[in-house]
């Protein structure tokens, strides 16, 4: 039976996609105050980097929290299972209700580490790394992220291997590594491999089945939840068209909300890293990837881009948003 959090989540629940440089504690911040997900997941983080003491420093960075996020997930990766052991244990110590295993990323650094989604090809080792933070977890539950397959669709033949394996939750990604996000969601795939994941459980010991892929804001995935027969739905790129997504009740977002939000925003994303200058200022341009998000649908949304795409910090950026001005009628 699926511990921890699982167990209470009342279905079909939405939650937010893990994003390398996009869902982190201060987007969360966002989300929490202007939309919701049913659960936070971190952004994707190396298992060997918080295994190296230079290393670990940075990188907690991306695993600080609030309790207001609470159900979050923190995500690692790796392909050293010792490493995957010795992070699930410090994903505890930081109070994460629960840790997922990357198994579905298709960049090419992370491929060239046997880790992400290149373990669809190696089932032998994403097991030793599922025992591996199945060890190291103790009451926390463990999940695992992955795709339908690597270079083809390989779900009767990865699915058993991850349905047997124990596990609290599996997200299935909709798109083989090699479709990367050029395809359509293969939904339909996505509900073979939940029915492959039933056939293999009973019900008591069934993990929770998420679909991703495509899937725009809450309606939509409540919508597909129903049809395609999972538990939930996580929601990715769809932010980037609505910082609305996870809303409960829909409500249009004017230009005059953007540039609020993008405020807000950015004053979370100063409050990050305190005391960490260089690290505030290294990272600025991980906030730029947003401003398309915020400063868009007006006259004149274009050319304030071009100049907040040119600034060098987060003051910089204030003072143009501050002398903003939209029509509204």
């Amino acid at each position: 039976m699926p511990k921890g959090f699982w167990k209470t989540l009342k279905t079909p629940f939405v939650a937010i996609a893990p994003m390398a440089n996009v869902t982190d504690v201060a987007f969360r911040s966002v989300l929490i105050k202007y939309g919701r997900p049913d659960v936070m997941w971190t952004e994707f983080v190396s298992a060997d980097g918080l295994c190296d003491i230079r290393g670990r420093e940075k990188l907690l960075h991306d695993l600080q929290f609030s309790k207001k996020e609470r159900p979050i997930v923190a995500q690692i990766f790796s392909s050293n299972p010792e490493h995957i052991y010795q992070a699930t244990t410090l994903v505890v110590s930081l109070g994460f209700d629960g840790v997922d295993i990357n198994m579905g990323c298709p960049d090419k650094a992370v491929i060239r580490q046997g880790a992400g989604a290149a373990l669809i090809n190696d089932p032998k080792r994403a097991i030793e790394i599922i025992n591996a933070a199945q060890r190291g977890a103790g009451k926390i539950p463990v999940s695992v992220k992955t795709r339908i397959g690597y270079s083809r669709n390989d779900i009767e033949t990865w699915m058993p291997i991850l349905a047997e394996s124990n596990l609290d939750a599996i997200t299935i990604h909709g798109r083989t590594k090699k479709e990367m996000s050029k395809a359509p969601a293969h939904w339909d795939l996505i509900k073979r491999s939940a029915e492959i994941i039933r056939s293999l459980n009973t019900k008591k010991t069934c993990p929770i089945i998420l679909g991703n892929g495509d899937v725009q804001d809450r309606y939509e995935a409540v919508e597909k939840a129903k049809e395609f027969g999972v538990d939930g739905v996580m929601i990715g790129r769809g932010i980037f068209s609505n910082i609305y997504a996870f809303r409960k009740r829909k409500k249009e977002l004017t230009p005059l909300d953007r540039i609020s939000i993008l405020s807000y925003h950015i004053s979370q994303f100063e409050n990050m890293y305190i005391g960490d200058t260089s690290l505030r200022i290294k990272r600025y341009d991980y906030l730029k990837k947003f401003f398309k998000i915020y400063i868009s649908d007006f006259n004149g949304a274009k050319e304030i881009r071009i100049q907040l795409m040119n600034t060098k910090n987060a003051d910089e950026a204030r003072k143009i948003i501050k002398h903003i001005t939209v029509d509204t009628n």
